[in-house]
């Protein structure tokens, strides 16, 4: 929309934005303007699943100068990652907006870009949605999928003895936290590499459909809150334990921030932002070869037990835990002082 960098949505009113902007982005999509969104399934038998997720604050828009995309993107990722979780096929998402009237036209579209270009990479597409005008942001998505019949994944159906693993190259997050805030320092292609992982995180749905189709899995669940705080809820909704090696394999880049940090890679690994899968299965081996064949990075990390504790290593594990409703739940703040309370450093 030329001539518009300066306007605000309070300048074009509802009707204007729908025709102005959202009209020319979603014209297309079957059922624009309707009531409810409209969303195809293939020619199969299928189940649908859904799920609903709203953006906090990106961590990046702290490391840097804010940029709607990044909460567009994020949006899209928070919701497409829950899918994973339970081996679907996104079939569309369904977005809510909540917008001051002061936010600039580029704003808003800024924030549509990022949501249309991480469904783009995901195979997916926005169906349909709602805007409204408030005092602050809330952005909030609801993603539909599919499964064949008897395949989703869920976080029951784990026994004791069954391995888990790591789905994802976790510590992209926090290591360009690292970067920012000086605490490490490495060459230009390294950190601008790790600032766009950093910013473009990916949900894990290759890894979920294969697996699930497979039959792979026993149990799955995406990791959103930290690793310590997936493995617990795992346990705790199949009533057992589990012992995690306290070890791990981190990517090359990241594994040079931590070590110039004395950050230990486990530390690093089981962060939250990278929206990474932690999978049951009971052949570990066999998940890491189906994985590894479609380009996906996994790696074991322990072993449920039927003793309900939670240990790292040989010693109780109290580990990183973004929790809603409690001093550890991220709502944005002033990024040193979160560096220093994730990560310790």
């Amino acid at each position: 929309m030329s001539g518009t960098t300066e306007l605000c949505l309070g300048d074009l009113g509802e009707r204007g934005i729908q025709d102005h902007v959202l009209r020319p982005r979603y014209g297309g999509t079957e059922g624009f303007g309707d009531d409810s969104a409209f969303l195809a399934t293939v020619d199969r038998p299928s189940e649908l699943v859904a799920t609903t997720d709203s953006c906090p604050t990106p961590v990046v828009d702290l490391l840097r100068e804010p940029d709607f995309f990044n909460a567009g993107w994020l949006l899209a990722t928070i919701n497409l990652s829950d899918l994973a979780a339970a081996g679907a096929e996104p079939l569309g998402l369904v977005v809510n907006y909540t917008l001051p009237k002061t936010t600039t036209v580029r704003a808003f579209e800024r924030l549509l870009d990022g949501v249309d270009a991480c469904c783009a990479a995901h195979g997916t597409k926005v169906a349909g949605g709602d805007i409204r005008d408030g005092s602050v942001v809330q952005l909030t998505a609801t993603a539909i999928g599919q499964c064949a019949p008897g395949s989703r994944l869920r976080r029951s159906g784990a026994k004791a003895g069954d391995r888990l693993l790591l789905v994802g190259s976790p510590g992209y997050l926090w290591a360009a936290a690292l970067l920012e805030t000086g605490r490490a320092q490495v060459p230009a292609k390294t950190r601008n590499e790790i600032w766009r992982r950093a910013c473009r995180p990916m949900a894990q749905l290759k890894a979920g459909q294969v697996l699930a189709k497979a039959g792979h899995a026993r149990a799955a669940m995406d990791v959103s809150d930290g690793l310590f705080a997936t493995v617990r809820t795992l346990c705790e909704a199949n009533g057992l334990g589990a012992v995690v090696t306290g070890e791990f394999a981190l990517d090359g880049p990241v594994a040079e921030v931590a070590a110039q940090c004395g950050v230990p890679a486990f530390d690093l690994a089981q962060t939250w932002g990278d929206w990474g899968l932690v999978v049951v299965a009971e052949d570990a081996g066999l998940v890491e070869k189906t994985l590894y064949a479609e380009g996906i990075a996994a790696q074991e990390i322990g072993t449920l037990t039927a003793d309900e504790q939670l240990i790292a290593g040989t010693a109780p594990w109290q580990g990183i835990a973004q929790e809603r409703f409690s001093a550890s739940s991220w709502h944005g703040g002033e990024l040193s002082t979160l560096v220093t309370e994730v990560l310790g450093v």
